[in-house]
């Protein structure tokens, strides 16, 4: 059952923080879950989320530390000591670690590994300091437990006890040669069977997923999807086991990178959270404001094209459909995209360009159709002369047409230019959709009511 975290239990943990009841503090967070610590800290203000991760053992609040808002968690690493921050990290897993190091500032980073007692932990998180932060090297983790073909079966018991004293979760057991090359895994079941003088080598599973330190992030996430992996080996050039990416760090992956996804589709620019600042708030979304609003002078343009329209009585009414129009080739041109830029991430999209288009057509056609009807019968009900009618129902369908064509190419254009195709189902597809749709309605109007 979960920890139910209420706002008296909130308001006990701040009075004994005021008032430094320590004893009756640490009993009261003793048994709760790192995940429900972190919560409570998120609950608190600076002051007090820094008592708490002072006063608890370092076991216990590294792990919290890892759950808490990234602008929060910095702001309490300022009022840790280097000597407290290297005490949480020596608790951490190395990629745990690494990440929070690469939070610091530069000169406090040095620091702080310095001061950290372990000198094979701090070598392995520096190590993790040279890989880009989204490839499989700056997401793995070095603790994991391999055992060397050349061993024996209770040789091999032995070391694996040993090493697994450092591992949170063993996962896997990896096999590799004298050179550390990763040769395969270990089955728990084959080892516990076979006899204590078989040698590895002979009871060993060759087949392996494993991925390259260099390997893009997006990239692990796939494999081990597809695979139902719960853990991946990682290795160099040479194949040499250099540490594991688990299920645990993948699935935060994928939500930072959904997240960015969705900031990138909404028109935020930068990665930003609810409570930055203005300024940065602002950075973040103006850049596309500024897209939207020349989008809009273009529609602007494009209707003074048109001025013979609010002159003609009997045509005047098109005007009050720009905004329909407007809308469907936005929110079509979304859909289309929002398809492609998820297909795009999950590899799922197959086939040349213009089948892809061919196939968009074929569905914006049916869904045009549809749409145009409901229009018609629309201006039946509502007494519209057919040419009029039909001219809303045939630039429906062409706009929604075009706006599909647009969703589709766009996010495939840019992700064979190696640009985040993200980027297409914000404001640009939105803006550009609403300029085509506008100089469509218009000239398939003058075209068919001839004015």
């Amino acid at each position: 059952m979960a920890f139910e975290i209420s706002d008296k239990f909130i308001d006990q943990v701040k009075h004994l923080v005021e008032t430094e009841g320590d004893v009756h503090l640490q009993e009261m967070l003793e048994e709760i879950h790192f995940a429900d610590i972190a919560e409570i800290i998120g609950e608190l203000n600076l002051y007090q989320a820094t008592y708490i991760i002072k006063l608890l053992d370092s076991e216990k609040t590294s792990e919290a530390l890892m759950e808490l808002e990234e602008d929060f968690r910095e702001r309490i690493l300022e009022n840790l000591s280097v000597k407290e921050i290297a005490e949480e990290l020596e608790e951490m897993d190395t990629d745990d670690a690494a990440d929070i190091i690469a939070e610091l500032p530069d000169h406090r980073a040095e620091e702080v590994i310095a001061e950290i007692e372990d000198e094979k932990h701090a070598e392995d998180i520096k190590e993790l300091l040279l890989y880009e932060e989204d490839t499989a090297g700056g997401l793995m983790a070095k603790e994991l437990v391999k055992v060397k073909e050349t061993w024996t079966v209770a040789g091999c018991v032995r070391e694996m006890r040993r090493q697994a004293e450092k591992v949170t979760r063993v996962h896997s057991i990896y096999v590799v040669d004298k050179k550390g090359r990763l040769k395969g895994r270990l089955s728990l079941k084959d080892l516990l069977t076979a006899s204590a003088k078989a040698y590895i080598k002979d009871v060993y599973i060759p087949k392996v997923d494993y991925v390259n330190v260099a390997t893009e992030g997006e990239e692990v996430a796939r494999i081990m999807q597809k695979y139902d992996l719960e853990a991946i080996p990682v290795v160099d050039n040479e194949t040499v086991l250099l540490g594991r990416i688990t299920i645990d760090d993948m699935v935060d992956f994928i939500k930072d990178e959904a997240e960015k996804d969705y900031q990138m589709a909404a028109g935020i620019s930068q990665d930003v959270e609810a409570d930055d600042n203005v300024w940065e708030l602002t950075r973040a979304r103006l850049p596309w404001l500024v897209l939207g609003l020349f989008g809009g002078l273009g529609s602007v343009f494009i209707m003074q094209d048109f001025e013979d329209v609010m002159n003609n009585p009997q045509i005047r009414d098109l005007f009050f459909y720009t905004p329909l129009i407007a809308a469907m080739a936005g929110n079509v041109g979304v859909q289309s995209s929002a398809i492609i830029v998820q297909g795009l991430a999950n590899d799922n999209v197959k086939g040349s360009l213009w089948n892809r288009l061919l196939k968009e057509i074929g569905l914006s056609l049916i869904n045009g159709a549809a749409l145009a009807l409901l229009i018609i019968l629309f201006g039946m009900i509502m007494g519209y002369e057919i040419s009029f009618s039909l001219t809303i129902a045939i630039s429906l369908m062409s706009v929604i047409i075009v706006a599909a064509l647009i969703g589709t190419f766009v996010p495939i254009i840019l992700d064979k230019r190696g640009i985040d195709p993200a980027i297409a189902t914000g404001p640009f597809i939105t803006t550009s959709n609403d300029i085509f749709g506008i100089f469509l309605f218009f000239y398939i109007a003058k075209l068919i009511l001839e004015f």
